[in-house]
């Protein structure tokens, strides 16, 4: 863990298939018990775990993504200036 100043650390994998992560490394993470992480393969198959946003987190996120009504008719036609989002989105390339 060069990037933070950690040597590699060595872990085991326990007979349930269970992966302790050093308390160091959960400190220098935040991580706490029952936080949620997601598990990948990179294109090297390492193993790369993932913090998982919390629901405060997703809300920071999403918070200002704008919200309008579309409506659209039976050709696909919808009215620009009652959606000027959906039409700044679909003009978009």
């Amino acid at each position: 863990m060069t990037k933070n100043n950690f040597e590699p650390l060595t872990t085991r994998l326990s007979s349930k298939g269970q992966v302790v992560i050093p308390a160091e490394v959960r400190k220098q993470l935040g991580l706490s018990a029952g936080d949620q992480l997601s598990v990948d393969i990179d294109k090297n198959n390492n193993i790369v775990l993932k913090s998982r946003p919390t629901p405060l987190e997703w809300h920071d996120l999403i918070k200002n993504i704008p919200i309008e009504d579309v409506d659209i008719d039976k050709e696909g036609h919808y009215d620009p200036q009652k959606s000027p989002h959906f039409d700044e989105w679909m003009r978009e390339k």
